[in-house]
C-alpha cells in the first residue's frame, strides 16, 4: 500500500550560532490549520524572540501541493526558503519545522542565515522517528441486506475499515480503505452486487 512517513513524536533542536540561539521544532500537523496553530502557540511562548520562522508541508510529500513557508522578518530567501527545501528533500509529510532565533548582536549575512536556518532543520531531521501514514479515502456504501455478508466479506479482502453501520430499508457503511484500492473496489462492487449496491465519496 503506498503511504508516506510522518514523525512519531515532536523534535526540539538547539544551536548557538554567533551569539544567536537557534531553537528549531518540528512537530506533526495534518492539516494546514495546526500547522498554523503550533505556530501561534510557539509565538505565544516565545514571544521575546527576534523571529519565528516557519515552513510546512501538509500531505503527501511527494505530491502535495499544501506548502508553505515564511523568513518572519529575515533578509527574503534566508529562512523559510532553506527550511523548506530541506523538508522536501527528507520525504516526510504532515510537518512543520519552526525555528526561534534570539539575536545575539552579530549579523549573519544573508549566506549565514541560509545555513543556519537550513542547518537547524538538518540537525533535526537527525533525530526523527517516522512512520507509514497510509493514504485513504472515504466512501458510503448502501447495500440490500441479501448483500450484507458477502459485501462485508469483500470489505475485508481490500482492508477496509468500517467506521459505522446504520440499519434501515438497506444497510448503510461508512468506510475507510486505502485510497489506492477504491477503483478496484468499486468496480467489483458494480460487478458483483449491481444496483443492489451504490455507493459514494464522503467528503
Amino acid at each position: 500500500m503506498s503511504g508516506y512517513q510522518v514523525l512519531t513524536k515532536s523534535i526540539e533542536v538547539e544551536e548557538v550560532i554567533k551569539g544567536s540561539r537557534f531553537i528549531t521544532r518540528f512537530a506533526r500537523v495534518d492539516t494546514v490549520d495546526r500547522a498554523k496553530g503550533f505556530l501561534k502557540d510557539l509565538r505565544e511562548q516565545e514571544p521575546t524572540a527576534t523571529h519565528h520562522c516557519w515552513a510546512y508541508i501538509v500531505g503527501d510529500p511527494h505530491s502535495t501541493t499544501l506548502i508553505g513557508c515564511s523568513d518572519d522578518g529575515e533578509p527574503a530567501g534566508t529562512a523559510g526558503k532553506p527550511m523548506l527545501n530541506v523538508l522536501q528533500h527528507s520525504g516526510i509529510g504532515d510537518i512543520i519545522a519552526v525555528c526561534t532565533r534570539f539575536y545575539g548582536g552579530t549579523k549573519l549575512g544573508t549566506g549565514g542565515l541560509a545555513r543556519a536556518y537550513g542547518g537547524g532543520v538538518k540537525l533535526a531531521l537527525e533525530q526523527v522517528n517516522t512512520e507509514e501514514k497510509i493514504n485513504t479515502t472515504d466512501l458510503s456504501i448502501e447495500a440490500a441486506y441479501d448483500c450484507a455478508k458477502d459485501l462485508e466479506h469483500l470489505l475485508g479482502q481490500y482492508s477496509a475499515t468500517t467506521n459505522d453501520t446504520v440499519y434501515s430499508e438497506q444497510v448503510t457503511y461508512s468506510i475507510t480503505l486505502p485510497a489506492e484500492y477504491k477503483q478496484e473496489l468499486t468496480e467489483h462492487l458494480s460487478i458483483r452486487f449491481g444496483d443492489k449496491v451504490q455507493w459514494k465519496s464522503i467528503q
